[in-house]
């Protein structure tokens, strides 16, 4: 079993743990139809489309 043959110290297991929760950035790219941002590989929230078909019914909304 891994045991640790010293203790570390506070320093050293804090600045081990720096970047544990460290939030990490999330890609993000264009809708080719909408040109409305959109997260990668996922159907347009805006639009419905994914790869030039349409996934999802989006229903305009009328003011």
């Amino acid at each position: 079993m891994g045991v640790p043959k010293y203790r570390r110290s506070r320093r050293e297991k804090r600045n081990h743990r720096a970047h544990w929760l460290r939030p990490t950035r999330v890609a993000v790219s264009e809708c080719p139809r909408c040109h409305e941002p959109k997260l990668p590989h996922r159907v347009c929230p805006h639009c419905g489309h994914y790869r030039g078909l349409e996934i999802l019914d989006v229903a305009e909304e009328e003011e």
